[in-house]
């Protein structure tokens, strides 16, 4: 693996149209990567698969690991670096059998909740591979849900040998992970359990009067340090407070819009941070190991904590779950993380500082004790959860000024042309081939994550589009429309279809045409669509692999210069047709004489169509293409943020 090169086209593709970071030597590179690729890279190398325990200690299935992995994954769909993927999966693939049945070193009889978090990674390979293993595995934890003893109320115990007793813990390490594995296997009832983890630990948890909450509850009164009337533990930790405001930001976008749990964990989230911002630290922007105690003898700045803040603060004014105002908190809080515990050595390499060692109240603690067993925990260096935690602060810092082009945009994703199927590992049909939410090679999960990062809101439409659904749309993606081959029931392009959309260009709709080669499309359906605009589809096939030579025959070079483009890439397309244009429309990108991406004004919209499905993840996700060689992602986000700048200023002229 080749670190030093491994992030060159990936750091453009971010950063470059907004002039954030320059171009640089070789030689300064590594230097003046952002902090989330920098630490990453260090990352595959200190800790190879995952492993970041020492040499010959044990090495176990836990929540560390996952959010370890969390961070590795939002670097990834940020760089699109295929490497970032694989270190996921040879983190996790050791532990699990063949066939996912099992998973060494777990115990589902402890009923442990910290190793239910692991979860999150299981379900994103069985997404991103479609292996059924990682379904299996990932089962094998959401069954763990079913049995995990619960209080009278119906609260997670931490774990098996711990009665009635829950923790803010308990949030992150079950609720993320049973929130994803319901919302992708048709499981909705289960959010009103997620929702009452929430409210359960909330309501016995928070002090009235700060506003802060607890970091456990014991439901029986029995343990030394519970409050004999609340049940509560006597002190105000951060970073059990950084656990549950992550999960609250991570579980609230799995929810349904009219779920009424979603706006139950909206008010919890919102209550949560308006204490937590008064106790931030004036001078450093950082938090304290006791929150509310910035005096204690002993206490200090704590790092894991303070970055936990700062990412679940950025997420949630970016979502739209807290106000614009947060952000500031979360800026000061991450320059304070970068500027007190984030250490560049002599060789280069970064060492990350100031974390507390994992602790935990134990029945040897009382409420006398609890302040000076907190504030005396060791702190440690290069701990995994602070590195994964820094990762996804990163991206969420680092990425927040792209957030703005595109705020207030919408864009929907064609899903009834292109309408395909298929039954998933639980037996269920779900939507698949050039899918928005789809995240094997077959999906444009990164093509939607690039309009996600400049802060379009999307979705997919799955009836014929007409005036009236799409009336609330800036853009509209179609991608190639089925042929029997592929859908033995396609919904033609037909005439009515064409007037309908043809009108809301007209009014100002931006049309996005992603084709494919004429025995994988409805070419005359195409040619239908394009022909208003002056845009038709040649009945050819251009660009046709050759056995043994797997990409050099698609490779395409794309100058810097252009409309679109100001950048120069190299692009990877095959099987493709080639466009014919007229009247008003001008091609964007030529090769050997062929029009392949082509732009037209309409009214007072824009059509702009490219003659293959080129950013689909089998193509940007890093793990196909050489990415030294090709740069479809890089340029994905050059067209993306070329087609935001389409949309016309001002309302809609109906």
């Amino acid at each position: 693996m080749c670190f030093r090169n491994r992030r060159v086209r990936a750091l453009a593709l971010v950063f470059a149209t907004l002039t954030i970071v320059a171009a640089f030597s070789q030689a300064a590179r590594a230097q003046e990567l952002p902090w989330s690729q920098r630490v990453a890279d260090q990352t595959l190398k200190r800790w190879p698969d995952g492993r970041f325990v020492p040499a010959g200690a044990p090495w176990n299935w836990d929540h560390q690991t996952s959010v370890l992995l969390q961070g590795v994954e939002a670097v990834w769909y940020n760089t699109a670096d295929g490497d970032d993927f694989r270190y996921i999966k040879d983190s996790v693939d050791p532990f699990l059998s063949a066939d996912g049945s099992s998973i060494r070193t777990y115990d589902p009889l402890k009923y442990s909740v910290d190793d239910v978090l692991l979860g999150r990674q299981l379900l994103l390979l069985y997404a991103v591979t479609q292996n059924p293993k990682y379904y299996r595995a990932a089962t094998l934890l959401r069954d763990q849900l079913a049995l995990q003893p619960r209080t009278p109320e119906g609260g997670f115990w931490h774990i098996g040998n711990r009665p009635q007793q829950m923790s803010l813990d308990n949030l992150y390490m079950l609720e993320p992970f049973y929130a994803e594995y319901a919302h992708t296997f048709n499981q909705p009832e289960a959010f009103d359990d997620i929702t009452k983890q929430f409210v359960l630990s909330e309501t016995h948890l928070r002090d009235p009067k700060t506003g802060l909450v607890y970091p456990t509850w014991d439901e029986a009164r029995l343990q030394p340090w519970a409050d004999k009337t609340t049940g509560a533990s006597p002190v105000f930790w951060s970073r059990a407070m950084g656990w549950d405001m992550m999960a609250l930001v991570d579980t609230i976008g799995y929810y349904d819009a009219n779920n009424p749990g979603r706006a139950k964990l909206l008010a919890i989230l919102n209550r949560l941070a308006a204490a937590i911002v008064r106790y931030q630290d004036a001078d450093t922007g950082l938090w304290y190991q006791v929150t509310d105690q910035p005096n204690g003898q002993g206490n200090y700045l704590e790092a894991s904590s303070s970055c936990m803040f700062a990412y679940a603060l950025a997420k949630a004014v970016r979502l739209g779950y807290l106000p614009q105002n947060y952000f500031a908190n979360a800026s000061r809080a991450y320059e304070g993380v970068v500027k007190k515990f984030i250490q560049v050595d002599a060789d280069g390499s970064v060492t990350l500082n100031g974390t507390a060692r994992g602790s935990d109240l134990s029945p040897n603690q009382t409420r006398e004790n609890a302040y000076a067993f907190y504030s005396s925990v060791p702190v440690v260096s290069n701990d995994a959860r602070f590195t994964g935690v820094f990762l996804m602060a990163s991206v969420e810092m680092e990425t927040a000024p792209l957030h703005d082009l595109g705020k207030g945009k919408t864009l929907l994703f064609d899903g009834w042309f292109n309408s395909q199927m298929r039954k998933d590992a639980s037996g269920q049909m779900v939507p698949v081939h050039y899918k928005e939410h789809d995240k094997a090679n077959s999906g444009y999960s990164f093509f939607a994550h690039i309009f996600h990062t400049y802060g379009v809101t999307t979705s997919t439409l799955t009836t014929a589009p007409t005036l009236q659904n799409l009336a609330h749309a800036n853009i509209y993606v179609m991608v190639p429309p089925d042929v029997p081959l592929w859908n033995p029931h396609p919904n033609y392009i037909k005439p009515a279809d064409v007037a309908q959309i043809a009108a809301w260009v007209k009014q100002g709709g931006v049309l996005v045409i992603m084709t494919n080669d004429p025995l994988n499309t409805d070419i005359p359906g195409l040619c239908r669509l394009g022909k208003p605009f002056g845009i038709q589809y040649q009945n050819v096939t251009l660009y046709h692999q050759v056995a043994g030579d797997p990409h050099s025959m698609g490779k395409i070079d794309v100058p810097a210069g252009g409309p679109v483009f100001h950048s120069a890439h190299t692009f990877y397309m095959k099987d493709t047709t080639a466009l014919t244009l007229s009247g008003d429309a001008t091609p964007v990108l030529t090769a050997n004489g062929n029009v392949l991406m082509a732009s037209a004004k309409y009214g007072r919209g824009t059509v702009f169509s490219v003659v293959d499905p080129w950013i689909y993840n089998e193509y940007t996700d890093g793990r196909n293409l050489p990415h030294d060689e090709y740069d479809n992602y890089a340029g994905g986000w050059e067209v993306v943020r070329w087609l935001i700048a389409q949309v016309p200023a001002g309302p809609r002229r109906d």
